[in-house]
């Protein structure tokens, strides 16, 4: 199978790119960086896990996206309070994660088996 026919993969390189679009502007190149790099690993991780020959190595892959989930979440939700991230943007990219996070968990589940 290849990452890009799981809709996990586009919808997590969709939120990417969304992601960079926001930021294209920012001055805060730090926090740009940040944030743009988390959201880039995530779909970058599931189409690694995806070319590795064993399901542990896949499994490992797609465990290393889920935290990268974690880490663009808590940079979503930073840039809310700092006034970078409207709340409403914000909050519907947290909502997307949560959503790709799940589908993550269960590919992990099918993977195991």
């Amino acid at each position: 199978m290849k990452c890009e026919n799981l809709d996990v993969w586009k919808r997590s390189s969709n939120l990417c790119v969304d992601i960079y679009k926001y930021f294209k502007s920012l001055k805060d190149y730090s926090f740009k960086d940040q944030i743009t790099r988390s959201s880039l690993l995530i779909p970058s991780n599931i189409a690694e896990g995806f070319e590795r020959i064993s399901d542990k190595e896949t499994i490992r892959f797609i465990d290393i996206s889920k935290g990268s989930i974690a880490e663009l979440k808590t940079q979503i939700f930073i840039g809310i309070k700092i006034g970078y991230i409207s709340k409403n943007v914000g909050l519907s990219w947290i909502d997307e994660l949560n959503e790709i996070s799940k589908m993550l968990s269960s590919l992990i589940k099918k993977t195991k088996f």
